[in-house]
């Protein structure tokens, strides 16, 4: 094996193929990147044997065939250590890898492309197609609510839902819900669930940077894979049941609150600095057009803010985790937001002002 190439054209692929890669693994070769050329591509795959992320790149200059495999931490150190316009020389010599550019040289220790695993594939059951953006305005608006090491492992991860026409993110960690829909070109008149891992779906999130470029989904019994001109993703599905999402959303809410989103955030981040550290309980009392914002801490300091609202309705005193309320303000892009509560024991429903594709849900707080 033996290929040029410059310096830029591989650090992209390579930082991306790497974020995959885990540090400390019990398995060496899985800190080790796979280089594959084949022709005038080399193509490069990162796993840790839940999600794997193949990027391919296109050589200028005739190359040698081969595969091996290297140390992915230590390969992208020193492409980002050599300087921006270098031409990089990398040829296997004798189970070693050298990596010359300019005036340096390094030799890489390599294990066999034989010992790298690969993500078994099962066949397909369902294919669409999406553009990048949209997609990752989805993953975007949802994913912050996401579990994180919960015992309860489907929800470390987001429900993909497909529908004839619709495809729908939901995340949630049990205090809180996300849930985005978009219109795609998919025809299944089934409804259709799958769990994506938490990690597979920010590395998915990362890859889709073609604003209107698109990328192809597949959806099989344990894997989903996207594939875009660059790079090939697929992850594991988790298996597991999520949660009935529908059941979730607060219905007869009576109490309808619009507000300045801007405003609002910002109101609530000062509040914050002296909510409880750990709890971060803020109090929301309503009354008609006005929203007070409370806030007190273990130390007996008090935050106020009283904040302009379109509201009328009989008054109202709710608690919240003011943590989980600017979440879901800073995912939101219109100037209004609405606030749709029923009592002080019931989740509050929070939308976009005339826009009804993206939900979500927190729940209250005894305080």
């Amino acid at each position: 094996m033996h290929f040029t190439i410059q310096r830029e054209a591989l650090l992209k692929p390579l930082q991306l193929v790497a974020g995959v890669v885990e540090r400390r693994q019990t398995l060496p070769v899985l800190s080790n990147v796979l280089l594959v050329v084949e022709g005038q591509q080399l193509s490069l795959t990162g796993t840790d044997l839940e999600v794997e992320l193949v990027g391919r790149v296109q050589l200028e200059e005739p190359a040698e065939p081969g595969e091996i495999t290297v140390p992915a931490r230590k390969l992208m150190d020193i492409c980002k250590s050599i300087p921006n316009d270098a031409l990089i020389d990398i040829k296997l010599d004798e189970q070693k890898l050298i990596v010359k550019a300019g005036r340096s040289r390094f030799t890489l220790s390599t294990l066999p492309a034989n010992d790298f695993p690969t993500v078994e594939e099962g066949p397909g059951s369902l294919t669409f197609s999406l553009i990048q953006s949209k997609l990752r305005r989805l993953i975007e608006r949802t994913s912050f609510a996401m579990a994180q090491q919960d015992v309860r492992y489907y929800l470390n991860g987001m429900l993909l839902e497909v529908q004839s026409g619709i495809l729908r993110a939901v995340a949630t960690d049990g205090h809180r819900l996300a849930m985005c829909s978009m219109a795609a070109e998919i025809e299944q008149a089934d409804r259709h669930q799958v769990i994506v891992p938490r990690k597979g779906i920010l590395e998915l999130a990362r890859l889709l940077t073609e604003q209107d470029g698109l990328v192809s989904i597949v959806l099989g019994q344990h894997h989903i894979r996207a594939t875009t001109g660059e790079f090939t993703f697929t992850s594991k599905l988790v298996d597991g049941k999520f949660p009935d999402y529908e059941r979730v959303l607060p219905k007869g809410g009576d109490k309808l609150v619009v507000g300045d989103r801007q405003a609002l955030r910002e109101a609530f981040s000062r509040t914050a600095i002296l909510s409880n550290e750990k709890y971060r309980g803020i109090r929301l009392q309503l009354a008609n057009g006005q929203l007070k914002i409370q806030a007190n801490n273990p130390e007996q300091e008090e935050a106020e803010e009283e904040i302009s609202v379109d509201y009328n309705g009989s008054s109202l005193e709710i608690g919240f985790n003011v943590s989980y309320l600017l979440d879901v303000l800073g995912v939101m892009t219109t100037e209004q937001v609405r606030l749709i509560l029923s009592d002080s024991n019931s989740s509050a429903l929070v939308q976009e002002s005339g826009n009804d594709d993206s939900a979500y849900v927190v729940m209250p707080m005894r305080l």
